[in-house]
């Protein structure tokens, strides 16, 4: 393995493991503050910690497809695979143990996913499908902080409106809308970023620090939102909001500069089985709740249950399913 891909690995797994633990923690947040103001407070923190977990699946995809390769029909056909596959798993789970109905949901396959993560499948498409048509150049630092700014903070649409004496100065209108316009964002810019020569202990600390920030805001706002809208609000929790997109990149600079020495413990294993995992974890959490199995009595006992849990039967199955599936084209 390169420096390159043991970087990439390990924000891989890192991005996977935080993926369960936004699904593990998303009861308690969306429940309020009846589990307990502290078992809040910290439900509240590790989803806002994960949050960055998405855009950083759109940034290491962009990184490796938006160069010299570019995704091709091995990968188009892949994420077809992985979605057919893990939708038919689903709509398994719904026939047998939910009430939302087999036919319904497959007649909207098309439209909309059988289950809530499957989402991904269909966004991370499209930056497969632009990547022939996209080959980034090298930009210099200054000129992709004033990208990220603009573009990022200054005329994102989930950016917290300023006026001045009733003048309106942010965010500025330049008709961008639509989340698929950061998705493809965070690609460019992972592709940016990791061409540079970011390795320098001050930028490291800095993206450390910004990173540490962006997250402790994004958690203080939700819980600020909540109070003021008598209910949890994922006003801030949103992937493509300006503080998530700023923990995103700050956390793939540090990532970058200090995670190519050597592979983390366990993440190697993660990583292999990241799309497994995904497909995988949600249906557990899902059944675990539904079935009773959790122990919300105890909340941060749960969470670290829940998330061992998902954790372990996915790495399970993917690895079953993964002997089976010889051109790993699922697994």
């Amino acid at each position: 393995m390169t420096n390159r891909l043991i970087w990439i690995d390990n924000l891989r797994a890192l991005a996977c493991l935080m993926v369960i633990l936004i699904h593990t923690t998303t009861y308690y947040v969306t429940t309020g503050v009846s589990v307990g103001d502290m078992n809040w407070d910290i439900a509240n923190l590790l989803n806002a910690l994960s949050r960055v977990s998405v855009p950083l699946f759109f940034m290491i995809s962009g990184y490796l497809f938006f160069g010299d390769k570019s995704a091709g029909k091995k990968h188009l056909l892949r994420i077809g695979c992985c979605l057919l596959f893990y939708s038919a798993i689903s709509l398994a789970y719904i026939a047998l143990f939910t009430r939302i109905g087999f036919w319904p949901s497959l007649r909207n396959l098309l439209f909309k996913p059988v289950f809530y993560h499957l989402w991904f499948f269909y966004a991370i498409a499209v930056i497969y499908l632009l990547s022939p048509l996209i080959n980034v150049k090298p930009v210099a630092a200054r000129t992709a902080l004033v990208i990220g700014v603009v573009l990022g903070i200054l005329v994102n649409p989930h950016m917290a409106q300023i006026a001045w004496h009733q003048v309106h100065l942010i965010p500025v209108n330049l008709f961008v809308a639509g989340d698929t316009f950061y998705y493809v964002l965070y690609a460019l810019l992972g592709r940016a970023i990791g061409m540079m020569n970011t390795q320098s202990r001050g930028l490291t600390t800095l993206a450390g620090l910004m990173f540490a920030a962006a997250v402790g805001l994004i958690a203080v706002a939700t819980k600020k939102q909540m109070f003021i809208n008598g209910d949890f609000a994922d006003t801030y929790y949103v992937y493509c909001g300006p503080l998530v997109f700023i923990a995103a990149t700050a956390l793939f600079v540090w990532g970058k500069n200090s995670l190519a020495g050597a592979m983390l413990p366990g993440m190697k294993r993660i990583a292999d089985h990241s799309l497994a995992i995904y497909g995988f974890h949600a249906l557990i959490i899902n059944i675990i709740r539904s079935q009773k199995w959790d122990v919300v009595r105890w909340p941060l006992l749960d969470m670290v249950y829940v998330f061992a849990v998902a954790l372990g039967l996915s790495l399970l199955l993917g690895s079953a399913v993964r002997r089976l599936d010889a051109r790993r084209l699922v697994s």
